[in-house]
């Protein structure tokens, strides 16, 4: 299974990805927002976990933007 993380802060980042890593899953991360929009239609993930406060844009227009690939968030 593929997993998008998606947060600003790097401790958070790396701590969801280690233990996640460690179950077996496959793991990608994003800083911003912008740059979620970006990576998950290349990634195709299986779930996106997403914060809501990001740097450049919201969690909220990140969602509005990758609703079309119809991918649990």
């Amino acid at each position: 299974m593929k997993i998008l993380i998606v947060d600003d802060e790097q401790a958070i980042v790396d701590l969801i990805k280690i233990n996640l890593e460690m179950e077996g899953f496959n793991t990608e991360f994003c800083i911003c927002g912008l740059d979620a929009i970006d990576k998950a239609p290349k990634y195709i993930p299986d779930i996106i976990l997403l914060d809501v406060m990001l740097p450049d844009i919201s969690g909220y227009e990140v969602c509005r933007n990758l609703q079309y690939l119809n991918i649990p968030i």
